[in-house]
């Protein structure tokens, strides 16, 4: 699972960097400023300056990614034409500037175009302050932290009150808020996009907002005025690798551990840290195996989001075996009286496979007893509860939006039709047919003496996490020689002829169902919770949970596919196993690779 508020990095920026702007001599309309674009569910800004001699640099935030910085590059303006690339993602934006530079109308393309336009920020701010405007810095003592929060409230001409919310603490900036209410002292928003509510009043001084955060449970939360707001840091600096010939499975140890030298010796990898790594990786049916730091090659390791593809399988699984329809309403797999028929149209196992539920990321009443094991205690009476109380109606055309909640209630509503445990019914369904005797959600006596300890991304020991009802969305462990197996039969799917019984009969053609892209996911396609990459061609899902993140990968054009596991949590900007996954599939491909020096 990953718990950071922007969700697993699926979407438009996949890698930041830290690229210098290039050269662009503006003859055309002035275009400085903050312009405001949406693509798909994320919100963009893009953020423009021109030095005098014209030459023009950006950067660009997603807020909904807790992203902000992000450098942009090549900027071309002839005329009313322009364009620009942000090299971290490999994407470029073109299009034509109009109304004197409050549109920017163009196009996206990140592998495949997508429309999208920018309208310049026009926010004018009034020209008296209200009492409540400034910056605001307080301290949230939540579960697992203490998370330090900024406020930014500023009112417009027209008198209305605008305000973000950054959680410093957790590498998330720019969340807007909505319902933005002042009156008489007190202040009231809403941050949506984690469903919390902050209500308080302003003190006589108007130097404190005293008050109350509400995301499930209700804490205190008290903001002191401060004279000028904490900037985020800059995003790591990320080069590229020169390109060589495309590597084979058996030469690519070598081949990493020459690109990772310095990395190996003093930097992120390096035994100062924690960190232990075990890369699996398979071309043309060769597989290999090795590792970095006190990991060995048969390690366990929580793999937690990539858990989802799992899920994702075993619904393919059961469609094959007409035990479910993927146009079925999730409600009708639960238990009989668990939430009520809405009007309108309802949540579909497709809809929850596919991140296209509606459904927010967590469920509102995840309230854990043990902060370091937070979904141990969420039970599925709690998950019918919250049911019960949100409804299952699908939203009009819902966009993507990353869901623990979404694929945790798939698993669930699966097992509930198998009459089953989740943990059994991916045993039965997956992990049995495919001989994968190194995963599951529990472990053996003698698998937990392999189970390596995972770390925080400071390199604090961290609890192993466990889960119930949302097992479904991140509860297994597992080898990177068993995730070999796993992805190699993603590969080859024709390898399992339909002969046998039950789950073995089926498992080709639900492997080969789990593929069928289904709708969008940012600048990605989203398979059975895989994603696709339009560019790369690759398949792919990360993970992380409290101690242990993790990246696997398959590309069907090419018959490669990788596996990164590691002892180690995500950071706040960046996830080292997502940057080793990538590098890993650059190499197959013969492509620049991303550096890792520092």
């Amino acid at each position: 699972m990953n718990t950071h508020a922007a969700g697993p990095v699926v979407a438009l920026f996949l890698v930041l960097t830290g690229l210098p702007a290039c050269p662009a001599f503006a003859d055309g309309p002035a275009i400085q400023g903050d312009y405001l674009g949406t693509l798909g569910p994320l919100h963009l800004k893009l953020h423009l300056t021109a030095a005098a001699d014209g030459t023009l640099g950006g950067t660009l935030d997603s807020p909904d990614q807790g992203a902000a910085g992000i450098p942009c590059a090549d900027f071309h303006l002839q005329g009313n034409t322009l364009s620009f690339a942000v090299p971290a993602v490999h994407g470029t934006w073109a299009g034509t500037v109009g109304e004197g530079g409050a549109t920017l109308s163009g196009s996206w393309n990140q592998g495949t175009p997508m429309p999208l336009t920018f309208t310049r920020d026009m926010f004018v701010a009034a020209s008296k302050p209200s009492p409540v405007d400034g910056f605001w810095l307080g301290t949230l003592q939540a579960p697992r932290q203490a998370l330090r929060i900024q406020l930014t409230v500023k009112r417009d001409r027209a008198g209305q009150e605008f305000c973000t919310l950054d959680s410093l603490d957790q590498g998330s900036y720019g969340l807007s808020c909505a319902n933005v209410a002042w009156s008489d002292n007190d202040l009231s928003f809403d941050i949506p996009q984690v469903e919390g509510h902050w209500r308080g009043k302003l003190s006589r001084d108007g130097l404190t907002l005293s008050g109350t955060w509400t995301q499930g449970a209700s804490l205190p939360l008290t903001f002191q005025r401060q004279p000028k707001p904490q900037l985020q840091p800059p995003p790591p600096k990320i080069s590229f690798q020169p390109a060589i010939a495309p590597v084979d499975a058996t030469a690519m140890q070598a081949v990493l551990t020459q690109d990772f030298a310095q990395a190996l010796k003093s930097g992120p990898l390096s035994p100062a840290t924690s960190v232990s790594v075990v890369v699996g990786v398979v071309r043309n049916g060769v597989p290999r195996v090795f590792a970095w730091g006190s990991a060995t090659a048969d390690s366990i390791f929580e793999i937690g989001s990539i858990t989802k593809t799992f899920t994702g399988l075993v619904l393919a699984q059961m469609v094959a075996q007409g035990k479910v329809k993927l146009d079925q309403p999730v409600r009708e797999l639960l238990p009989p009286g668990t939430v009520a028929r809405p009007q309108g149209t309802e949540i579909t196992l497709l809809d929850l496979v596919t991140q296209h539920s509606g459904l927010p990321r967590l469920p509102a009443n995840l309230e854990p007893v043990d902060a370091d094991n937070p979904y141990s205690d969420y039970r599925p009476l709690n998950l019918y509860q919250f049911l019960a109380a949100h409804g299952v109606e699908k939203p009009v055309d819902p966009p993507f939006l990353y869901s623990n909640l979404g694929v945790g209630l798939l698993g669930q509503a699966l097992a509930d039709r198998a009459g089953n445990t989740y943990a059994k019914l991916v045993s039965e369904e997956v992990i049995v047919p495919l001989q994968l005797s190194d995963t599951g959600v529990s472990l053996s006596a003698a698998q937990q003496a392999r189970f390596i300890q995972g770390h925080t991304f400071d390199n604090r020991p961290a609890h192993a996490w466990d889960a119930d009802a949302l097992a479904g969305a991140g509860a297994l462990r597992s080898t990177a020689a068993d995730m070999l197996t796993y992805l190699e039969a993603n590969l080859h799917p024709e390898a399992f002829a339909a002969h046998g019984s039950g789950a073995t009969r089926t498992l080709a053609a639900a492997l080969t169902q789990s593929h069928q892209l289904r709708g969008d996911a940012g600048a990605n396609k989203i398979a059975f919770a895989w994603f696709y990459n339009p560019q790369t061609k690759d398949y792919w899902h990360n993970g992380a949970t409290g101690g242990y993140s993790s990246f696997a990968f398959f590309n069907l054009q090419g018959d490669y596919a990788g596996v990164v596991l590691m002892n180690r949590t995500v950071g706040a900007q960046e996830s080292i196993a997502d940057l080793l996954g990538q590098h890993i599939s650059q190499r197959f491909a013969g492509q620049p690779a991303i550096a890792f020096a520092d």
